[in-house]
């Protein structure tokens, strides 16, 4: 019998995503991927109380935050690292998980991260991730521009969407490959707050369903056949970026 597959979680805030994990775990959706370690960057993100309120047995919940080597981005690689070995972690993955992975962790585990995205990525091209693109200004930068290019378009491109993303972890934001998405519909009487709530329920099947794939050892790495960004709608895409910033100051 295959050993199962060793999970970290990584998260800074709420960890629905991880708690959904958690609970596909417990409740057997999820088989063949084990989660043993959940490591938040915050001491109070409310995932921590998540986590250990499931019992999951013999998962280990930890806080090692990056302002304790503000300085060293490397040590505090090091000690993610420390914490991962420890537990026999063969996989990370990301759920709303804010610092940067340093470079010694992203090396030791290439090709075994996986990183949730609240928005339509093109690794390489222009797309809603990069530096200071993450929480409600994605949703909100989609949002935005698919209102606008509709607009500038006169409503001929149909029904507005938004999409959901697993990738690779690359070195640098948000330029691992996509392993998977899916569209989530923006309905017309839409607010950032309904749409953050239905796309997160998809989000949840989507993350789930990327562990699956690894599991069955089948995961694919998918690239666009056209860029997600037309070159005469790029600048509908900094502007959605920009408001998205200013509105959300705090992600």
């Amino acid at each position: 019998m295959l050993r199962e597959k060793r999970l970290a979680l990584f998260i800074s805030g709420g960890g629905t995503t991880m708690q959904a994990i958690l609970q596909a775990r417990l409740g057997g959706r999820l088989r063949g991927i084990a989660p043993v370690l959940v490591i938040s960057s915050k001491p109070d993100a409310a995932g921590v109380d998540r986590a250990a309120e499931l019992r999951v047995p013999d998962l280990i919940v930890k806080v090692i935050s990056p302002t304790q080597d503000r300085k060293s981005p490397e040590r505090f690689g090091e000690a993610l690292l420390e914490a991962c070995e420890a537990a026999h972690v063969d996989w990370i993955g990301q759920y709303g998980w804010m610092p940067k992975t340093p470079l010694n962790v992203v090396r030791r585990y290439q090709g075994q991260m996986i990183n949730q995205h609240p928005g339509p990525l093109d690794p390489g091209r222009p797309d809603f991730g990069g530096k200071g693109m993450y929480g409600r200004r994605v949703l909100c930068a989609s949002l935005l521009y698919a209102r606008r290019l509709a607009e500038a378009t006169g409503g001929g491109r149909g029904k507005l969407y938004t999409e959901v993303t697993a990738q690779r972890v690359d070195e640098q934001y948000d330029l691992g490959a996509v392993l998977s998405s899916r569209r989530v519909l923006i309905h017309p009487e839409d607010t950032l707050e309904s749409l953050q709530v239905r796309a997160l329920s998809v989000e949840h099947d989507l993350q789930i369903k990327t562990l699956q794939a690894i599991d069955r050892g089948d995961l694919k790495e998918v690239v666009r056949e056209t860029p997600l960004i037309p070159e005469e709608h790029l600048s509908l895409l900094q502007e959605a970026k920009q408001i998205a910033a200013l509105m959300y100051p705090e992600g």
